[in-house]
């Protein structure tokens, strides 16, 4: 039984189940946090809502091994940063979702996997 419940959690948590895979978003706000960490990487972002308030949106990323080679640095984005970020939302409506990619304060705009084929790679500096 033990066995069943682990396997079903490990399962779910690497599930996309309670996101939207049919639906980008795009929103800016500010950095709250970054956390650079593994299995995934997270960006709070506080973000300005109708109500005249913020809400904070979570979004999941890919662990750092996978950002580096896409051009980040633990450093790339830091609290207080305002930046425009595009991500897959929560089917619930929570804020939040997968991280697709950002627009960073100096126009560049990275993602979370490294280009394909020919294209290009940022330099981190």
């Amino acid at each position: 039984m033990i066995a069943a419940f682990v396997a079903v959690s490990a399962y779910a948590h690497h599930s996309a189940a309670g996101i939207d895979q049919t639906k980008t978003v795009m929103v800016e706000g500010t950095v709250k946090q970054f956390k650079w960490a593994n299995p995934h990487s997270w960006l709070e972002i506080e973000v300005p809502n109708s109500k005249g308030g913020t809400e904070i949106w979570n979004l999941e990323m890919n662990p750092p091994a996978f950002l580096v080679r896409a051009g980040w640095k633990s450093t790339t984005v830091k609290a207080g940063d305002k930046i425009k970020f595009t991500a897959r939302p929560f089917k619930n409506g929570d804020p939040g979702g997968l991280f697709v990619n950002v627009t960073l304060p100096d126009g560049r705009v990275l993602g979370q996997n490294a280009p394909r084929g020919n294209a290009p790679a940022y330099e981190a500096k």
